[in-house]
């Protein structure tokens, strides 16, 4: 398959997940970044979002809870270039129900080819690049082009 250069905009937009055991995490980690966050528009899942919100003074779009198929939603947004960027503190020593979603979210992002930090080291270095500020240039795979020639040998 092609591919075709499509950079990331200098302001991004970031989904902000964590599953249970990582929430205060992310949390504490949106409070010390508040500032770096707040020049970005931000979208989380419905707990997540709405903690953040409450503890760390930032603007969060609310999405559905993850279990509820906000993984799901962000997912989507992804696929359609709406999401720039995926911190997700999740948590590998527990179980989740809703791991195939999880799985799912983390796929797309390799796809789509976006930044993910799944722990705070990683979210960390991402805050403190240069592309955070300035666009970054990416390659995707060129599914118009794909779906187009496809199309035509139908």
């Amino acid at each position: 398959m092609d591919h075709k250069a499509q950079p990331l905009p200098a302001q991004k937009t970031i989904a902000l997940v964590a599953h249970d055991g990582k929430k205060n995490a992310l949390i504490k980690w949106c409070q010390r970044h508040k500032q770096e966050l707040s020049s970005h528009t931000l979208y989380g899942t419905g707990t997540t979002g709405l903690l953040i919100e409450k503890e760390a003074g930032l603007v969060v779009n609310k999405l559905l809870s993850g279990p509820m198929g906000g993984d799901q939603q962000l997912g989507a947004k992804i696929a359609e270039h709406d999401i720039h960027m995926l911190v997700f503190f999740w948590d590998p020593l527990s179980s989740q129900p809703h791991d195939p979603d999880v799985k799912a979210l983390l796929r797309l992002a390799a796809v789509w080819n976006i930044p993910v930090a799944c722990n705070e080291a990683t979210a960390d270095m991402l805050l403190a690049s240069r592309f955070m500020q300035t666009p970054l240039p990416r390659d995707l795979p060129d599914y118009e082009k794909y779906l187009a020639e496809r199309t035509l040998t139908l």
